[in-house]
């Protein structure tokens, strides 16, 4: 070919593929530390194996899950506090998994932005490594993405993708029936959902995010940035004991929203919000924007990240176990005849 005296480049366009290659290699080591039975292939490839019969399964029958960490991101990209970004979309993804009864095994992420920081990246998929490490799921793939022009300087999306396993005939919920007991995991904060809520409550009160968090330690930003608590080997640990019949992740939607989608056709729940305490951030978003009881409850998990419905006959021994696994456990009522949830006490 002729060679062109002033041609443009990719990189002229705003793509650095160096910085892509570079990013590749800064997160080797994070995404190796990862690695579990099963894994075949690392970093790298086209596409990345994995192995179900190498993690132990006799008969797979693999579950999904994909998500992302919604506007919580703004808040992070707003205080540069990357670091805990990276576990929430891991939590997201496959404390939804254990739900089913799936033990997660691998995890590829999807990182989108305008300009590509490899220092910023990093910190965001060494979060990703962290979440993956202790769920115990390998981190063996993803994509990053440079698109000008499809976002403002700085900012940044994320997308999760989980892949778990669980032997055939073993998926929940199974078993749901009247007077099981309802166990309630606290949670850690806000998770990630319902921060659209949340960015208009700081608005509406007139804080920024380095302000002092009016309802405990830090700056606002890092109070709210508290990653999505990981449920995985608790969970798993409740399920393989026995007498676990469902499990409910608590996201968008709350309670309300959530505990019924696993709970069969005829049955629906007590949950006595007397049973435990709504922690202070919530207190200050409800006092705060001024949000009523009703609304709390089918926007945010109020304290609670996870449900399980078990055999009333098995309920102390799960609670037990869980709280020997450093979890935090409330009776929250039971499964009665009906449909969705009933409240009685109040949130407070």
């Amino acid at each position: 070919m002729t060679e062109r005296k002033s041609g443009l480049s990719y990189a002229e366009a705003g793509v650095d593929i160096d910085a892509g290659n570079a990013l590749v290699e800064r997160i080797k080591p994070a995404a190796a530390a990862t690695r579990r039975p099963g894994v075949m292939e690392g970093l790298g490839g086209f596409g990345a194996l994995f192995d179900p019969r190498a993690a132990g399964y006799r008969d797979p029958v693999l579950v999904a899950a994909t998500d992302g960490v919604g506007t919580k991101l703004r808040i992070g990209i707003d205080t540069g506090e990357l670091d805990g970004l990276g576990i929430d979309l891991v939590a997201m993804c496959v404390n939804d998994l254990v739900c089913q009864g799936a033990e997660p095994l691998f995890f590829l992420d999807y990182f989108a932005t305008g300009k590509l920081s490899v220092d910023e990246a990093a910190r965001v998929i060494n979060g990703i490594a962290e979440g993956c490490h202790r769920s115990g799921c390998a981190l063996i793939g993803g994509e990053t993405a440079e698109m000008p022009g499809m976002y403002a300087r700085g900012d940044f999306d994320l997308a999760g993708f989980a892949v778990g396993a669980m032997e055939r005939g073993t998926a929940l919920p199974a078993g749901v029936a009247d007077g099981d007991v309802l166990l309630g995991l606290a949670s850690d904060g806000v998770h990630s959902n319902g921060f659209s809520l949340v960015r208009r409550v700081a608005d509406h009160a007139g804080l920024d995010w380095n302000a002092p968090a009016p309802f405990g330690m830090g700056t606002l930003g890092q109070a709210l940035l508290v990653p999505t608590r990981l449920y995985v080997r608790p969970v798993l640990a409740a399920i393989r004991a026995g007498g676990v019949h469902a499990a409910a992740h608590i996201t968008g939607g709350g309670i309300t929203e959530n505990l019924p989608r696993v709970l069969p056709e005829g049955l629906g729940a007590q949950v006595d919000l007397d049973s435990f305490s709504l922690p202070p951030v919530f207190d200050w978003l409800a006092e705060a924007g001024g949000i009523a009881e009703a609304e709390m409850l089918k926007t945010f998990n109020c304290g609670i990240g996870m449900i399980l419905a078990v055999a009333a006959d098995r309920a102390a021994a799960i609670e037990a176990l869980l709280k020997a696994e450093g979890e935090t456990v409330f009776r929250l009522g039971q499964v009665s005849p009906g449909a969705g949830v009933g409240y009685s006490g109040r949130l407070r």
